[in-house]
């Protein structure tokens, strides 16, 4: 086992060991900070704000080449590269999967077999022979999602019958209605608005192909997929009924008979081009933006109206064209990159009024959002509008999750004008209270949108209709709100506690809702309650303390995949990563012992795994978009989580020394958890002497 020795503390307010040489000894704790600091400055942005890929499957890729079929807009160079792409990703055994090292998936499989179909690929291909056999093996069309048969219906493979209805009357519903549509999830209502515009012109465009070689049973399953049973008083059960009614009314709209479509169709349309504005495409998201740019031309618009052009744009943005290979990311990361980075940043050792923090911060207070957006629906409250997105512009959907990290990184960094700084973090932090759910927790974008009945409908088989409260958030912000003061008894931290704690694991785990899984969700429970100055020596944290160190690897490191949603019987089970390492290793800091074992292997991978630039290398996919269905690669992950790590574990150590070497598990763990301490504590002397 190697030690880390500390090299003299340089970190003053006017200087820090900025590395834009690599003159620190390798293989030190010290050395590894300072080359890190250097590479993640070095890819600074010059407006201020970092971003890096999210790096997905290869779905998106496959649907444009069925969008530009559709449409007749194919670019037989830009398929070419298409193509190496999706061959690039193909596995083995002939199909293609949704995450690092997973395994085939269906709807990625098919979509990539009729994409390299469509583009002139030989059927008899030996790499479309096995993609078949796979395809037809996972249970073939039949077996795909909602949103899936709707991109074939586009296309005439599938008929509409086969699919749910999606009624634009859903947004004439008023919300006195038990289900409507601002009980639906955020990204939801994005997708869904325009697939209703679609759902009722219903176009169909024959292609050339088919797909009648991937029914391994007969296209009767896809009747079967939406027959409603006689005698099943289930509510999956009363929606398909219902569905049967709604396709009723399609057919009667058809005939002229249907008296609100009208109304609904122009209020959908409406919606969209709200949303539009102040956005970089309707909800900054792929399936969104590209649903409603088919929209956009089946209500008549040409191609050179400006909301086309304008949503064209938005799309080809996304795209990563090269010499030979083309891919798409599903949105942007720069404020939630940003954020992180800046706290990495701070954390280790970077001064409050380094130009590049000071930069970074001015940049996201910039992008804070004053405008009463979509959350009020779930959340009509008086509070002042204020929060932050993910992406660069999405005005009407900010989410508490990137508001908690962006508050994370303002607090620390003061600014230049520190009153601008100071107003705009009270108002994202009172913002962020107003979000708390019944049961204690918080969730990404709207308040209580927990009705589990919208699970049950027919078109909600992407996994995503709701927006649940999860740990992860709910940690994050009483992470927040510990380093502003707030103590153990504050109402809204009693409430947040007894949620996490309802939601602990047997084995003293944590599920994780945004990143790769059990790892991710545990830390910050960790992180959190630590900032709150929690007694992190209670049996139940110590419980979690233990299973982390139970699925440490032999290497040191720690790694878990995205099929721990499938089957939590996989957790803390895959290659060992540096961004999972990272949050395993703050985890344990938050314990309060620099010399535990297990943390020091930890924090050794960590400085041994760093490549002589300052990055690290990271295949495995450790963000996720939706469970079981959608997984994130953030590509900044790899190199922004472990400068934390050991900037944590450095402070720790520090903070022991100071100590004369005794640590509890009260040991402050952080430079800002110190400073907020040490205010209150001002605070509370001053108030009992008379001075305030």
């Amino acid at each position: 086992m190697s030690e880390f020795p500390l090299e003299p503390d340089r970190r003053t307010v006017a200087s820090v060991p900025l590395p834009s040489t690599h003159l620190a000894e390798p293989k030190t704790l010290e050395g590894t900070i300072s080359r890190s600091q250097g590479y993640l400055l070095s890819i600074q942005n010059p407006e201020g704000y970092w971003v890096g890929e999210l790096l997905v499957d290869s779905t998106l890729v496959s649907d444009m080449v069925v969008y530009h079929h559709w449409d007749g807009s194919v670019d037989r160079e830009w398929e070419r590269k298409a193509i190496n792409h999706l061959f690039s990703k193909q596995l083995p055994e002939g199909g293609w999967n949704t995450y690092e090292g997973g395994p085939s998936e269906v709807n990625a499989t098919i979509k990539a077999y009729l994409a390299l179909k469509l583009a002139g690929v030989c059927p008899t291909d030996p790499r479309m022979l096995r993609a078949r056999e796979v395809a037809r093996h996972l249970g073939g069309v039949p077996r795909m999602n909602t949103f899936s048969k709707l991109n074939l219906a586009l296309i005439g493979l599938v008929e509409w019958r086969h699919v749910p209805t999606i009624p634009c009357e859903i947004l004439l519903i008023g919300k006195w209605f038990h289900v409507n549509f601002w009980e639906m999830s955020n990204w939801s209502r994005g997708m869904i608005v325009p697939l209703a515009i679609i759902n009722h012109f219903r176009p169909t465009r024959d292609v050339g192909v088919s797909l009648d070689e991937l029914y391994p049973n007969g296209k009767w399953e896809l009747d079967e997929t939406l027959r409603p049973r006689y005698f099943d008083h289930s509510l999956r059960n009363l929606f398909l009924w219902l569905d049967r009614l709604h396709k009723f009314a399609e057919w009667v709209q058809r005939k002229g008979l249907h008296p609100f479509r009208k109304r609904a169709l122009k209020r959908c349309e409406q919606w969209m081009l709200e949303r539009f504005e102040g956005s970089d495409g309707l909800a900054a998201i792929f399936p969104a933006m590209l649903n409603s740019l088919i929209a956009l031309k089946l209500l008549g618009y040409p191609n050179d109206h400006p909301q086309v052009v304008r949503a064209w744009h938005h799309l080809k943005r996304l795209q990563h064209e090269e010499q030979d290979s083309v891919r798409i990311e599903p949105c942007f990361s720069p404020v939630w990159d940003t954020a992180i980075v800046t706290i990495c940043l701070r954390e280790s050792g970077v001064p409050e009024n380094h130009p590049a923090l000071e930069k970074a911060c001015s940049w996201l207070m910039d992008r804070e959002i004053r405008f009463r957006g979509d959350w009020y629906h779930k959340n009509p409250t008086d509070v002042e509008p204020s929060g932050w997105v993910f992406e660069y512009n999405n005005k009407w959907n900010p989410d508490v999750d990137d508001t908690a990290m962006v508050l994370l990184a303002l607090r620390q960094v003061p600014t230049p004008d520190r009153r601008r700084r100071d107003e705009c973090f009270r108002r994202g932090y009172n913002w962020m209270l107003t979000f708390q759910c019944r049961d204690g927790g918080w969730a990404a974008f709207d308040k209580d949108c927990t009705k589990s009945i919208l699970e049950k409908v027919p078109f909600a088989d992407h996994n995503a209709m709701l927006d649940p409260e999860c740990v992860d958030i709910t940690a994050r912000i009483l992470e927040v709100m510990g380093l502003e003061g707030a103590g153990i008894d504050h109402p809204q931290v009693q409430r947040g506690l007894r949620y996490i704690k309802r939601t602990q694991e047997s084995d003293g785990s944590f599920f994780g809702r945004w990143g790769v899984n059990y790892i991710y969700g545990t830390w910050q429970v960790l992180r959190g309650l630590r900032a709150l100055g929690y007694d992190m020596s209670e049996p139940w944290l110590i419980k979690s303390r233990d299973w982390l160190e139970s699925v440490q690897h032999a290497d040191g490191g720690w790694g878990e995949r995205c099929n721990t949603y499938d089957d939590p019987v996989f957790k803390g089970q895959g290659p060992s990563t540096a961004s999972q390492t990272a949050w395993a290793t703050m985890g344990l800091c938050a314990f309060g012992d620099p010399e535990r074992p297990s943390l020091k292997r930890g924090i050794e991978f960590l400085v041994n795994s760093q490549n002589e630039d300052g990055s690290w290398t990271e295949p495995e996919t450790t963000g996720t978009g939706f469970p079981r269905v959608y997984y994130l690669k953030y590509d900044m992950y790899r190199n922004a989580w472990p400068l934390l790590a050991l900037a944590t574990y450095r402070k720790l150590r520090e903070s022991a020394a100071h100590h004369g070497n005794g640590t509890s598990p009260h040991t402050c763990v952080t430079a800002s958890a110190i400073e907020s301490a040490g205010n209150r504590f001002q605070k509370r002397l001053l108030a009992q002497t008379g001075s305030v």
